[in-house]
């Protein structure tokens, strides 16, 4: 196994693309509280690259970790796995 084979890969929704070959995506998890053992939604906005404008606001996409790209880039689009309607 490769180094490249170990990158992170998370799935969200994309929340901006105003930005040329840039788009801001909204990723959610769940977490479980430490005390009252409840589940809480977290969210997190990663500026990923997207090469060809593609991605719209509204489509999910997959975006996998990859070196720094600019100064908040370090995520790249790798698919698109619904389209917004």
């Amino acid at each position: 196994m490769n180094k490249s084979d170990m990158r992170r890969e998370v799935i969200g929704t994309i929340v901006s693309d105003r930005m040329e070959k840039t788009v801001i995506v909204q990723v959610e998890r769940l977490v479980k509280h430490q005390l009252y053992k409840k589940y809480i939604r977290r969210r997190s906005k990663y500026t990923a690259h997207d090469e060809a404008n593609a991605c719209r606001i509204g489509d999910r996409v997959l975006i996998a970790e990859s070196r720094p790209i600019s100064k908040t880039k370090k995520w790249r689009v790798r698919a698109i796995v619904e389209k917004a309607i």
